[in-house]
Formats: structure tokens, C-alpha cells, sequence
């Protein structure tokens, strides 16, 4: 699924509900220190549209995005795969090589 950005229309309409302000935190925002959020993400079915736009300062959207956004994609992910019957592969890496190519294994104790 490819990611929907916003118009300009609709981002103009958020930035004018906004009004200048966080729209998690309430925090004065500075020009260009702002990020148009969906609400629900592209990934989760969310639409481009000014109901699922909010207007965010830099720390509440990386907030957002790592505490909600991404483990909620991820479970999503796995609730499909498990669904069409893919597992994850549970074998531990047993080797690797180094960078000038002498093999390394694994020790036991991990």
C-alpha cells in the first residue's frame, strides 16, 4: 500500500484549525517545526482527508509514530501473515562471516 500524502487544500484547512498550535500538546509552533499526521495511518486504511490530518510539533509526531503508529503496523503485519499461514522463522542464526570473509560461528551460550 503506497503512502497518501495530503493536498495543499487540506493541508491549509488543518493548519488554519490548527492555529498554530500543537494539536496533541498545545505547544506554539514555528515555522517549518510541524508535521501533517495522519490520525490513522496510511497503513491502517487511513484516508488523506482534513477529518484524518492533525497538525503536530516534532517530538508529539516521532512520539506518535514510534509508540503508536509502527508497533501498530507491525501487529497488523503479523495478524495477516498468521491469517495466510506465514510464520516467522525461529532457527538462530547459526554463523556469519566477517568482512574480509573468514567464517564465525555461534557459541552456545547466548
Amino acid at each position: 500500500m503506497s503512502r497518501r500524502e495530503f493536498s495543499n487544500p487540506t493541508k491549509r484547512d488543518a493548519a488554519a484549525r490548527a492555529n498554530g498550535h500543537c494539536e496533541e500538546c498545545g505547544m506554539r509552533l514555528r515555522f517549518g517545526e510541524f508535521h501533517y499526521d495522519h490520525i490513522l495511518p496510511c497503513a491502517l486504511g487511513g484516508e488523506a482527508t482534513l477529518e484524518n490530518c492533525q497538525v503536530l510539533c516534532h517530538p508529539c509526531h516521532k512520539h506518535k509514530t514510534s509508540k503508536q503508529d509502527v508497533p501498530q503496523i507491525a501487529k497488523m503485519k503479523r495478524q495477516r501473515d498468521a491469517a495466510r499461514g506465514i510464520r516467522r522463522n525461529k532457527q538462530k542464526i547459526k554463523g556469519w562471516q566477517k568482512f574480509d570473509g573468514t567464517p564465525v560461528r555461534a557459541s552456545r551460550e547466548r
